[in-house]
């Protein structure tokens, strides 16, 4: 597959793209789930498919800025029960990419965010409304943790749009801002950076790819310093309202598109 190089796009190309780095970065560290919009940008300015390997590295800057700045909030007990559902959803990501086309995946995204987001809107109104017994509690949570695991897995392959689905899972088990943003740092850094074998493999990845994203990666780092100066502005119910916007708003995108 050809990737895109730095000289086959335009000025207000490369400004596009260096709009959604700068996303990215605010994104990780202050409102997960708002680089869809990213997302939407990359695939609007390069191939579909191809923009995927162009954004990966890009995101990785991210999550790297994000670990360092909330490293001590990450709940690893969460990470661990979530990994083994995730690498089956990347492996099946990895296969699909092998037939489906550019709308297929598209299509197939955004229906994901959007029913995660529908989910998650009504498990948190049911939980207002009553409690379950610890027993149903525990066993909902295993059957939860592999079912966003695995959703988690193939949509972050497929599209590098695991984080919407992410965000919506540790939104359903309660997380607080911080210990929101520190787990979801180190999933996405450990995610992201087992990907990118997948990636070459599949040719999404080059050389040519890399001299963009070295291009682009600088624009990242000022969105993440945004984001932490946001974050701490932000209250945790403005901040959820925020996320599960962000959800809808990148699924919808993908359908549309």
């Amino acid at each position: 597959m050809n990737t895109m190089t730095l000289w086959h796009i335009s000025l207000w190309e490369f400004a596009a793209l260096a709009a959604a780095a700068l996303l990215v970065g605010f994104s990780k560290t202050a409102v997960s789930g708002a680089n869809t919009v990213s997302l939407a940008i990359f695939a609007a300015v390069l191939p579909a498919r191809a923009s995927t390997g162009v954004l990966l590295p890009i995101l990785i800057v991210g999550d790297v800025l994000a670990v360092l700045t909330y490293r001590r909030h990450a709940h690893w007990p969460t990470l661990w029960k979530l990994f083994p559902a995730v690498a089956a959803g990347v492996i099946v990501g990895t296969v699909f990419l092998m037939w489906a086309d550019d709308q297929v995946v598209r299509t197939s995204i955004g229906a994901i965010l959007l029913l995660m987001a529908g989910v998650t809107i009504w498990r948190r109104r049911k939980a207002e409304a009553e409690e379950e017994p610890d027993s149903l509690a525990t066993r909902t949570g295993r059957v939860k943790a592999r079912s966003y695991g695995v959703l988690g897995g193939f949509t972050t392959m497929v599209a590098n749009a695991g984080g919407p689905v992410m965000s919506m899972y540790l939104l359903s088990a309660g997380f607080r801002k911080l210990g929101f943003l520190g787990t979801s740092a180190f999933f996405f850094l450990i995610v992201n950076v087992s990907k990118v074998p997948f990636s070459v493999g599949l040719g999404l990845i080059d050389g040519n790819s890399l001299l963009l994203d070295a291009a682009l990666a600088a624009f990242v780092v000022p969105g993440a310093f945004i984001g932490k100066w946001a974050v701490n502005r932000i209250n945790q119910r403005l901040f959820e309202q925020l996320v599960i916007a962000a959800t809808v708003v990148g699924g919808a995108q993908l359908l549309l598109r």
